[in-house]
């Protein structure tokens, strides 16, 4: 059974950083594709990045978080992290990690992510 915990969150003032942890058990990130996804109140899942795997390049999908949000895995762990700097009050939601096992040769369209956790709240106050 694949589980995925996220934690780290917090509240913040504008400029503020945090560095949000991933675990899983179940699923080796050497063998998984992961990435990150948040969910603002009354808002639509918005990803930030996704196809994070070993040896390869992961996808960005927010031009507002490059240059601010960096990712860092630590196999032997099995954690993933997302370190966020300069945060801004519209970086206020909760914050999922995402993980799929990996194909042979790509990682999983956005959709077929099929496991994450409960998420851990990111409040950024001005």
């Amino acid at each position: 059974q694949v589980k995925v915990k996220e934690s780290g969150g917090g509240s913040v003032q504008a400029g503020g950083s945090l560095r949000l942890s991933c675990e899983i058990s179940g699923l080796t990130i050497r063998s998984a594709c992961m990435g990150w996804f948040r969910q603002a109140l009354g808002k639509a899942r918005e990803w930030i990045i996704a196809d994070i795997h070993p040896g390869r390049d992961p996808r960005s999908y927010s031009d507002s978080m490059k240059g601010r949000f960096t990712i860092e895995q630590d196999n032997a762990k099995n954690t993933l992290y997302l370190e966020m700097n300069s945060l801004k009050p519209e970086d206020t939601a909760t914050y999922f990690c995402a993980a799929v096992l990996k194909r042979e040769h790509y990682c999983p369209a956005l959709p077929d992510y099929l496991y994450w956790g409960q998420g851990t709240q990111v409040t950024v106050s001005s």
